[in-house]
């Protein structure tokens, strides 16, 4: 009897193993098409694309839906690295990652600020949004 209870949690075991691996193959292809389809927007992002720094971003998951979510140190580090260049940091708040990930962007807008950040791109137009 306790032959076959060992034998039916290695098998959940396994299904947990290759649900996870799924998910990760899932995470990847995902990436892949919204990098391909063009979304490196005339280079506003040296190195890279929006959507691949927009990836950097996945500290701030909760902060880029509701305003009122702490902001984590590891979104600031993030946020201020990015918006080192207010181009790459607009075209990221504006991808199709950041649309298919849920982000609100007249909440994204908001990050900076939120983490004040003295040397964050005031007034800078991003969008139909302004940095405040």
């Amino acid at each position: 009897m306790m032959h076959r209870t060992k034998k039916k949690y290695i098998g959940d075991m396994e299904a947990s193993r290759v649900r996870c691996y799924s998910c990760v193959v899932v995470v990847f292809v995902l990436v892949g098409i919204f990098t391909s389809n063009g979304a490196n927007a005339a280079g506003e992002c040296p190195k890279s694309t929006p959507d691949m720094e927009a990836m950097k971003l996945i500290p701030c998951a909760s902060a880029v839906q509701d305003s009122s979510a702490a902001v984590s140190g590891g979104c600031c580090a993030q946020v201020k690295k990015i918006g080192q260049n207010p181009r790459c940091l607009c075209a990221v708040l504006l991808s199709n990652m950041a649309k298919a990930a849920g982000v609100k962007p007249e909440i994204a807008i908001t990050i900076p600020k939120r983490c004040n950040l003295s040397d964050r791109p005031i007034g800078y137009k991003c969008g139909a949004y302004t940095l405040p």
